[in-house]
């Protein structure tokens, strides 16, 4: 073999490996072909009924959540907002199932555990009429809320054609297929030293309930206290001869981790290791101004005229004397000139 022509195989060996490469990371493409109908039929066959753990929260309610190249919305503030106001259908790391498949034009909706809206089996529809009018042989509870809740899975121009196992990598960000126990799901949605710590059984100050119960399980022993104002609860893990440790919660989080060792020791960690909280958003001041935006505020300034006038404190010698006043504010008045009102003092 000639050095030349063992130069030229490692050439194309070489482009057919980024080939490769490229074409293990290059997105789906979403100006493909349309979904043909087997195509439809065999995803909804496919993926209809099957069990899947969540890795992020579903709200309740009919507005669900939005899957568009890889971005979830409703954005973190808003979605925690929808979670307060209607409650969550499922939680990260729990199970739940695909009830319905409906794909459209431009998008694939996912219904999970039922849907966001009440549905009657076909049974349920059917009435037996009498002189007292008709009567429904399965009667049901038109008060129940739905609890399930949906993810719409949208494309630009069309649905493309993609197979089952392409439509489970584009739902990774919200669905886990591939996940064998709830904890195993769990622990790809939380920080890696929340995740670290639940391995490991420990609980970290900031942690909410769910992170406890998942790292240490449920607790033998619940004591609800009230220090001052605060009310808060204590979960307790273990009895002695062995450490104890006891997590104190304030609403969702803990606020005090205290562990009694067998040799007496005691340890109580009250610093935040880990802050859950979504950054707060300065609105006062002018900490919240952008750079190159101006200032609308009002104000009663003249064009041109120093902002010392807003301030009484401002435009005042060190002795305390007012300044002179600025030129392009009126006169007070022609002091030679009387006020025909005006009547001397007797």
């Amino acid at each position: 073999m000639t050095p030349r022509f063992s130069a030229v195989c490692a050439v194309l060996l070489l482009l057919s490996s980024l080939s490769v490469a490229d074409n293990q990371t290059r997105p789906l493409p979403s100006t493909s072909t349309p979904m043909t109908k087997e195509t439809r039929m065999n995803v909804i066959r496919s993926l209809n009924a099957e069990l899947v753990y969540i890795r992020m929260p579903f709200p309740m309610g009919e507005k669900g959540l939005r899957l568009r190249n890889g971005v979830v919305t409703p954005n973190k503030e808003t979605l925690q907002a929808m979670l307060a106001a209607f409650g969550p259908s499922v939680k990260p790391g729990e199970q739940a199932r695909i009830s319905n498949v409906v794909i459209r034009d431009k998008s694939i909706v996912f219904e999970i555990n039922g849907g966001p809206r009440k549905k009657t089996k076909w049974y349920q529809r059917i009435t037996i009429s009498g002189t007292g009018g008709e009567t429904p042989i399965a009667p049901t509870d038109q008060d129940a809320n739905a609890r399930g809740s949906f993810v719409e899975l949208q494309f630009d121009h069309h649905v493309p054609e993609l197979s089952p196992a392409e439509l489970k990598t584009l739902l990774r960000p919200v669905f886990d297929f591939d996940a064998k126990s709830a904890i195993e799901s769990y622990l790809e949605t939380v920080p890696p030293n929340v995740k670290e710590a639940i391995q490991n059984h420990k609980v970290l100050v900031g942690m909410n309930r769910e992170m406890v119960t998942y790292s240490k399980g449920r607790a033998e022993k619940k004591i609800r206290e009230k220090e001052g104002e605060i009310e808060y609860e204590e979960w307790i893990y273990g009895e002695p001869p062995k450490d104890v440790e006891f997590v104190r919660l304030v609403g969702d989080e803990v606020v005090q981790m205290k562990i009694m060792k067998i040799d007496g020791q005691r340890i109580i960690r009250t610093q935040k290791e880990v802050d859950l909280a979504p950054p707060a958003q300065t609105v006062a001041g002018d900490a919240g101004k952008q750079p190159g935006v101006s200032d609308h505020r009002p104000t009663l300034r003249r064009p041109g005229e120093d902002e010392s006038g807003d301030d009484p404190t401002k435009g005042q010698t060190t002795q305390g004397q007012p300044t002179a006043r600025p030129h392009s504010l009126p006169p007070l008045g022609d002091p030679n000139k009387k006020d025909p009102n005006f009547q001397p003092r007797a």
